[in-house]
């Protein structure tokens, strides 16, 4: 039986904060992108030629670990991810699993309800888009099946950025 998996898009709350300080403590800079495709992790899109986007550092762990009341430790780490500068729309429902192109390199990262690292999993997502949404299911299933893991983060391969997170059903 396949299930399908929720991925979070960074919180409302938390992007108004990243917009005016990021989590390496800069503020950032926006500006309009002119191209179409920069991961936006504010609605789990890609951008679109003349939106108005920043490039900020983000602490997912660091994050879900003040949520929850745990110390993620050496764990916690600061990356890169692209967000909208303004208010949008959110992530669409529709889009079961976000950033999912096909042929792409993912890693999912298993956290503890403790914020500890219990593993990873790498995946090649498949060349056909169908395929590469039950891939993505099937990495976060097997991941779950772990009865520790309370939290996976999916970032991507190539720049080691953080895609979004996914948290035990």
């Amino acid at each position: 039986m396949t299930m399908t998996y929720q991925p979070t898009a960074i919180a409302p709350d938390v992007l108004d904060g990243l917009r005016e300080r990021d989590d390496a403590g800069v503020i950032p800079r926006a500006y309009v992108y002119d191209m179409d495709g920069a991961p936006l992790r504010c609605c789990l899109r890609r951008s679109r030629a003349g939106e108005r986007i920043a490039l900020v550092s983000y602490a997912p762990l660091r994050r879900w670990a003040a949520e929850v009341g745990v110390d993620p430790g050496a764990y916690d780490e600061v990356g890169p991810v692209f967000i909208h500068t303004g208010q949008c729309t959110g992530a669409n429902a529709s889009v079961v699993y976000p950033f999912a192109e096909t042929g792409a390199l993912r890693v999912f990262r298993q956290y503890s309800g403790e914020g500890r690292i219990t593993g990873g999993t790498l995946v090649q997502l498949p060349d056909d888009p169908n395929q590469a949404q039950a891939a993505v299911d099937r990495a976060l299933h097997t991941a779950f099946a772990d009865a520790e893991v309370a939290v996976v983060h999916v970032r991507a391969v190539e720049y080691g950025c953080f895609q979004y997170e996914v948290r035990r059903p």
